[in-house]
């Protein structure tokens, strides 16, 4: 017997659930079919579902028919439930693609078509609701000729009759050369022709009156032996697969009565028992589906849909056993993200962890959560969806959510091709990474490639990057949107043969993307929905004359009996909600039908630009920078400096070359000329070392003025103990109120030369700590951000304040204001304690890398921060490391020992 995988794809409202049905009570399975508006139906049996009339999820039923086991598959129809219609196309053999006779080629429907030809399906069309007044065959067929496929024929009356022979003939040239020569064509041929996409057999009836179903049954049915034929070649891209070894495809994940976490997925090839290890996963239990009911079974061969509990790690479109590492990702993606309004009492951090289980089964959701501000944010396809994500959150976690206003998800690409570079080299640690980023396909995503030879890199750090590349989206530079669209080719790398490490092209990766991004020229792209309008005759011009004012296409009106029919496209963000506007205008004769196009250039970029107001080099989880190792310690080197330090050169150069900073200093006065000297002197290859060193201590100097504005000149170890004011204490100050500052606490300082704490002193340590990074390690001071961040701020200071008066170090905490619009380096002195604000595009991190390497040179340093990274670069500049937790602990300590003091 043969296993077959059929599924029923439409648009909503079409009858799919209707005729699953029919198939099932035509083939023995069901005793009665069940009707939607009976609410009784065998596979709609989630609540929401006979509720509302509609499909929601995708469900299976088993049936036998001449000789042929029939794995079918229901899916949605509606388009909010689309993404779990798509992961039901990765597994089908074949696919039943139904259109309503009365309503005819819809959005939706071309929308199907181009899915099924995206996962290489064969299709046969059943044109349903036959049985009604304003079903016409002619006017359907060739609606449906235009609109998907001239190859689209009519078999309900075989394939005998003349026309029907020469139609047929005219799908293959080698098939109309015999025709030609007389030869007839015969079942065989139409079969092999459906089997190649070469022909879509269409065939007309009434599910609701079983009509036509025993037509369609049988066609496939002769079908499957040739389908059968293909599914080993169809399995894997990889020929050289033993197709007797076992695989499979999960498509889809869901959670039972009992919680237990179900893998859907189709065997392949070879077959599957109970017990069965995949990966370090045990199978426990292997069912067979029939609607809410299951059949255990003890093996489930090649061809045969079923459901495993035991596997917790699998996921949509993952590939197991000969298909691992071949993962399908999806077409359609979400084009609505909303925030998720919980009510005051409920967690937030609990509730992200029940999403999280949530989006195993439906991973479209994107569900991010924000530790600043604790709010929860999931993309969604459209108010149905909404709907159905309340009613789950009420009936499985018993949460009353709601959704806040709904934002377009933009995405980004690039116009030209660029290479990316980056290094992560701390010390004792090494990683260069090359990458050529090029613009793709539309609707292509992001493929990744590598080009390097294995000469330069090894093939384990090869097959390294390119797991890196993959295991993360990447966001743009322009709203910090995912990256799509683009091919990814890794072109040169370089490892040390002792001190990389995993983790370190894990940095260079990440690095080498976001600085080819940065130099790239970067596309904001939109969601574009097709539309069809259909409204009165005296509508037309108004309907017009609106897609025309939301940036819309439109074409030439069709009439339709009374009705005139414009097609076009229109951006997601102009549309809104013009449904009812339509509604109001055409006294509720007008309807509008849309489907996701795609993306494409955005049509108000600097708006949407001027919204977002992000800034790619405040974003610290996506850093563009490099890290480099000089003069013994890790140096931070700006994206727009890093060619000019890389190891590697593969011969790309940017257009902004040497002729570009020459034409820059032709237009500015000497003055803005010295203080570009260094970065000048860094774009010229043909230096002395002597000229090199002398614009390396240039640039240390402007590092060093930003210590020395609050603690006066850094002299060497050993050196003259008084401090001096020079010219070179001020290198890098803004303005006159940093001058001013310096002096001021130049001389507080020789007024307190002779404390044991004085600057000077070989032996004085200090303490440079990263503010926010301790506020968020205390569970206080991080609730207490959440709601006053100044509040929070200030009771660190506090704490410090207190903490400082009882401790040799010199406290300096620093905290971030690089998110400040124009906002300038300042020093404030709270008691006892310095505080520091970074300026704007200055994090506490880069300052305190920066203070720790220049104080280093002459006093004990230690930083306390709990990011790995940071505490990585300021330990190769010889500074002491401690955590946001030690250091709580140090000021428990503290404070315990002055009670002790103050009660003796």
């Amino acid at each position: 017997m043969h296993n077959l995988t059929m599924g029923i794809l439409a648009h909503v409202d079409a009858g799919k659930t209707t005729l699953s049905e029919a198939i099932l009570y035509l083939s023995g399975a069901i005793r009665k079919a069940g009707r939607v508006d009976h609410k009784d139906t065998f596979l709609d049996t989630y609540e929401l579902e006979r509720a509302r009339g509609i499909t929601i999820f995708s469900k299976q039923a088993v049936f036998e028919y001449n000789e042929t086991r029939f794995d079918l598959l229901d899916t949605p129809g509606h388009t909010d439930f689309s993404p779990e219609m798509e992961r039901t196309l990765q597994v089908l053999d074949i696919a039943v693609l139904m259109i309503s006779a009365p309503d005819g080629v819809t959005g939706q429907v071309k929308l199907l078509y181009k899915l099924l030809k995206h996962y290489n399906i064969p299709i046969v069309l059943f044109v349903n609701k036959m049985d009604q007044a304003l079903a016409d065959k002619e006017k359907c067929l060739e609606d449906i000729r235009t609109s998907l496929s001239s190859s689209c024929i009519d078999l309900s009356s075989g394939i005998d009759l003349p026309n029907i022979q020469e139609e047929l003939a005219m799908c293959n040239e080698a098939l109309l050369s015999d025709y030609l020569n007389g030869k007839k064509i015969d079942k065989k041929d139409v079969y092999a022709l459906i089997k190649k996409r070469e022909c879509f057999p269409v065939l007309f009836g009434s599910a609701l009156k079983m009509e036509g179903v025993k037509e369609l049954l049988d066609l496939v049915s002769d079908l499957a032996p040739s389908l059968n034929e293909e599914r080993s070649a169809c399995s894997s891209k990889d020929d050289s697969i033993d197709q007797a070894s076992f695989g499979a495809r999960v498509f889809k994940i869901s959670r039972d009565s009992s919680g237990n976490r179900l893998t859907h997925l189709k065997i392949t090839s070879g077959h599957l028992n109970v017990r069965d290890v995949i990966g370090d996963e045990k199978i426990d239990q292997i069912r067979i589906y029939a609607g809410d009911k299951f059949e255990a079974v003890s093996t489930a061969e090649a061809g045969m849909i079923c459901t495993v509990t035991g596997l917790k790690k699998t996921a949509p479109g993952e590939g197991l056993g000969n298909l691992a590492g071949d993962t399908v990702s999806e077409v359609l993606q979400p084009i609505l993200s909303c925030a998720l309004i919980l009510p005051e009492d409920i967690n937030p951090v609990a509730v992200y962890g029940d999403l999280k289980n949530l989006e195993e089964e439906e991973p479209m959701l994107k569900v991010s959560f924000a530790e600043e501000s604790r709010s929860i944010e999931v993309r969604v396809m459209g108010e149905v969806q909404k709907e159905i994500l309340r009613h789950i959150l009420k009936t499985r976690f018993n949460i009353d959510a709601d959704f806040g206003p709904a934002h377009i998800v933009y995405k980004e690409t690039i116009a030209e091709p660029v290479e990316g570079v980056g290094h992560f080299e701390p010390l004792r640690h090494y990683a260069e990474v090359h990458l050529l980023i090029e613009p793709a396909e539309p609707g292509s995503g992001v493929s990744f490639d590598s080009n390097c030879s294995t000469d330069d890199l090894a093939l384990n750090w090869q097959r390294l990057i390119l797991t890196h590349l993959a295991e993360k989206k990447h966001l743009g530079v322009l709203t910090g949107s995912e990256l799509t669209d683009v091919k990814i080719t890794l072109i040169a790398g370089r490892a040390h043969e002792k001190h990389t490490e995993g983790g370190d092209f894990r940095q260079a990766t990440y690095r080498a993307v976001r600085q080819g991004l940065m130099e790239a020229s970067s596309v904001l792209l939109e969601p574009i929905l097709e539309y069809r309008l259909e409204v009165p005759g005296d509508c037309v011009g108004r309907a017009l004359n609106d897609m025309q004012r939301m940036n819309g296409t439109v074409s030439a009106p069709d009439i339709e009996g009374n009705y005139s029919v414009i097609t076009g496209t229109v951006p997601v963000a102009c549309l809104g909600n013009y449904a009812q506007e339509l509604s109001s205008y055409s006294h509720g004769e007008g309807r509008l039908f849309t489907t996701l196009s795609g993306y494409s250039p955005c049509h108000n970029t600097e708006e949407v630009l001027e919204e977002y107001n992000y800034y790619p080099d405040l974003d610290t989880d996506n850093p563009s920078s490099s890290v480099f190792c000089q003069h013994g310690a890790a140096t931070i080197i700006p994206w727009n400096e890093v060619r000019d330090h890389m190891h590697i050169d593969t011969g790309w150069r940017s257009d902004q070359s040497a002729s570009a900073v020459t034409d820059l200093v032709d237009n500015i006065d000497m003055e803005a000329l010295r203080n570009l000297q260094a970065k000048i002197n860094a774009k010229e290859d043909n230096r002395s070392f002597s000229e090199k060193q002398k614009d390396y201590f240039a640039a240390e100097d402007e590092l060093k003025a930003i210590f020395e504005r609050t603690y006066g000149k850094i002299k060497q170890r050993g050196g003259n103990s008084k401090t001096e004011l020079d010219e070179s204490s001020f290198t890098g100050a803004n303005d006159d109120s940093a001058r001013d500052l310096a002096v001021e606490q130049e001389k507080e300082k020789k007024h307190s030369n002779q404390n044991k704490n004085s600057p000077d002193d070989p032996n004085k340590e200090f303490l440079l700590i990263d503010g926010y990074n301790i506020i968020y390690a205390s569970e206080r001071l991080k609730d207490l951000a959440v709601t006053d961040l100044k509040a929070a701020r200030d009771s660190l200071i506090d704490i410090l304040s207190n903490f400082q008066g009882y401790r040799r170090e010199e406290l300096i905490l620093v905290f971030d204001a690089y998110r400040v619009r124009g906002g300038v380096e300042h020093i404030e002195k709270q008691g006892n304690l310095t505080v520091i604000y970074t300026k704007e595009a200055e994090t506490a991190d880069q300052y305190i890398e920066k203070a720790a390497h220049i104080i280093s040179k002459k006093y004990r340093v230690k930083v306390a921060t709990s990011d790995a990274i940071e505490q990585i670069i300021v330990f190769g500049s010889g500074a002491i490391r401690m955590s946001a937790r030690e250091l709580w602990k140090e000021i428990e300590l503290t404070n315990e020992q002055i009670r002790e003091h103050i009660n003796k």
